[in-house]
């Protein structure tokens, strides 16, 4: 059985757990839109773990869009993703308060957010690979049949050694005919694909979109259209072609920089049809440039 048909499956009551008494809360190491993340000791085992709590309401909020749909919840989705660009969740649960918790893996590193605006010597000799790395945890995804809706730097978390780890699912839904049908507009506004804005059907390409996006911002600090303050601002140009990436970049890698537009193509269907295309086309030019990390 597929990891999506378990979870449609999955039964049984969870034990409350809590979390005042398993952890030691030690700081506090990111505030999402409906989380909190604790960097803290976990009694049980000993080890500093990164303690996601959800906010309880906003994820009510959340899941009454999938009224009757069973969607799997971040924390049972996250659990069964292992690969190495994606953090380790080794636990999830409900706390006393009725709040969700996911204990993954402390991350030790800065967000790609960071480097994006910093645009230091780390980012400029590592760029190429981080590009490389997160479309292989998009494919991962994307070949387990995820869709994550919500791809975008803050969702990104580069380690100590340079090893790019995205930490966020809490959008994410199976790529199923239920899931892609019009009308359900979530995500990060500046990172929404065209069809998911115009609330059309949508599938695995809406994250390709998103990742041209990033790749776009990773090299200029700047989005591909202007920005706008709303999501009718950004109705009104998404249909209008993306700046051309050269033009603010003139020395980017002619390869490098055609991947990254084609992934910003507008029509779905003359993107890239897949993150491995997409990952393969960055390390093939990685590889010619001499960028990327020699393997061990």
């Amino acid at each position: 059985m597929s990891i999506i048909g378990k979870l449609f499956n999955r039964q049984g009551p969870v034990e409350k757990v809590d979390i005042r008494r398993r952890f030691d809360l030690i700081a506090r190491v990111g505030q999402g839109s409906m989380s909190q993340v604790w960097k803290a000791r976990d009694t049980k085992s000993g080890r500093t773990v990164a303690l996601k709590i959800l906010d309880k309401a906003k994820t009510a909020r959340l899941d009454r869009r999938f009224v009757g749909m069973n969607r799997p919840s971040e924390g049972e989705v996250a659990v069964a993703l292992q690969h190495p660009n994606i953090v380790r969740t080794t636990e999830h649960g409900i706390t006393t308060e009725g709040e969700q918790f996911l204990v993954m893996e402390f991350i030790d590193g800065v967000g790609l957010s960071f480097l994006i605006d910093a645009q230091n010597d780390r980012m400029k000799q590592n760029r190429v690979w981080y590009l490389v790395q997160l479309g292989e945890a998009i494919d991962y995804l994307h070949q387990l049949n995820w869709i994550h809706r919500d791809l975008c730097p803050r969702n990104v978390m580069i380690a100590p050694d340079n090893t790019l780890k995205l930490i966020d699912f809490g959008l994410v839904v199976p790529n199923t005919e239920a899931f892609q049908a019009p009308g359900n507009r979530t995500g990060t506004p500046l990172y929404m694909a065209p069809e998911l804005i115009k609330r059309l059907r949508t599938d695995e390409r809406i994250d390709i979109f998103s990742f041209g996006v990033s790749c776009f911002e990773m090299y200029t600090q700047k989005m591909p259209w202007p920005p706008g303050d709303t999501l009718e601002a950004i109705m009104q140009h998404i249909n209008k072609p993306p700046r051309n990436i050269r033009e603010l970049v003139p020395e980017l890698d002619e390869q490098i920089a055609a991947t990254i537009m084609k992934g910003l193509a507008p029509d779905p269907d003359r993107r890239w049809q897949s993150a491995r295309k997409m990952a393969s086309e960055f390390r093939a030019a990685g590889e010619r440039l001499g960028v990327l990390p020699e393997a061990d």
